[in-house]
């Protein structure tokens, strides 16, 4: 297969930016068929006895994940749990929580170095619950997954929070953003934002993310998934012999894509045993104490 220089590879897409929702927020999130909706924290009603949390196999997770999250991807997962509704002889799937291997080791070490990754720490990589959930479902629902973690050997978990909202090239919304209300209800540390990048935005306002990129570029194992990706938005299917990066350069223009300027994600680490934990926090100080006030480290609204 051909090689090309870095240059004649380089993608000219179109910038767009995108504003920040606020930090502050005693709102939660819930997602129903990749739609948005709200319970305030103060609604209550949430009763333990009629729940319970229970390991999922891959296949149903990775269903429900697709359906009702907005990203309608699914990582590579290495624990879940489901949140099940049990009362009156019901037995419902309500919720998921996803634990899974980030892009790279980094995204483990940087905020937990003393951890080792994927033995003692994981990435929290997908959370999600259904609208008809009551308020403080998910505080409950994250405590008990920490707990079968803790059991496994796990110590340390790290999570991402993308305020930035999402909007197909219709104009539709498809993520409104979150800023980890449930990650500072859960008394984790604050972090820090992750590596600030530019994105790839495609017209149905997912993310084609940079692990695809370099998948399709090197031709590794799953470049073939990633670029279907494409070529169901309209890219041309690649010719015998193409190379890879200007077929992706000219891909993701046939499709639309755009480039939007992203601080990075809002980055927490949840802490799972008693047991004095290294965490990396905002300044870059190592701590082992609780943030309770994690507001106070946050950026500011006003």
């Amino acid at each position: 297969m051909r090689s090309t220089d870095a240059s004649s590879s380089r993608e000219q897409l179109p910038f767009s930016i995108q504003t920040e929702i606020p930090t502050a927020s005693d709102w939660c999130q819930r997602w129903q068929q990749r739609t948005p909706s709200w319970r305030h924290v103060s609604e209550g009603g949430f009763d333990a006895r009629r729940y319970t949390v229970e390991p999922l196999p891959e296949e149903e997770a990775k269903a429900f994940v697709l359906a009702h999250h907005y990203s309608a991807s699914y990582p590579s997962a290495k624990e879940r749990f489901g949140l099940y509704l049990v009362a009156g002889g019901e037995r419902r799937l309500f919720g998921v929580a996803v634990f899974g291997v980030p892009v790279s080791e980094a995204v483990l070490i940087k905020p937990l170095p003393e951890l080792v990754p994927y033995v003692e720490s994981l990435e929290c990589s997908r959370f999600v619950l259904l609208d008809e959930c009551p308020a403080n479902s998910e505080s409950w629902f994250l405590a008990r997954t920490f707990e079968a973690l803790l059991a496994r050997g796990m110590r340390g978990v790290v999570s991402f929070a993308d305020p930035v909202p999402r909007r197909s090239d219709r104009g539709a919304l498809i993520a409104v953003g979150h800023v980890g209300t449930i990650y500072q209800a859960s008394n984790a540390a604050y972090c820090g934002r992750a590596t600030a990048r530019t994105v790839k935005l495609l017209p149905d306002g997912t993310v084609f993310n940079s692990r695809a990129a370099q998948k399709i570029r090197r031709q590794e194992q799953g470049c073939e998934y990633a670029a279907a990706q494409l070529i169901r938005l309209g890219a041309p299917v690649p010719r015998a012999g193409v190379d890879p990066a200007l077929w992706l350069r000219d891909a993701l223009v046939a499709v639309g894509a755009r480039n939007v300027r992203h601080a990075g994600p809002h980055r927490f680490c949840g802490r799972l045993s008693r047991v004095a934990v290294w965490v990396k926090t905002l300044s870059g100080r190592r701590s082992t104490s609780p943030m309770n006030a994690i507001q106070d480290v946050l950026p500011s609204t006003t």
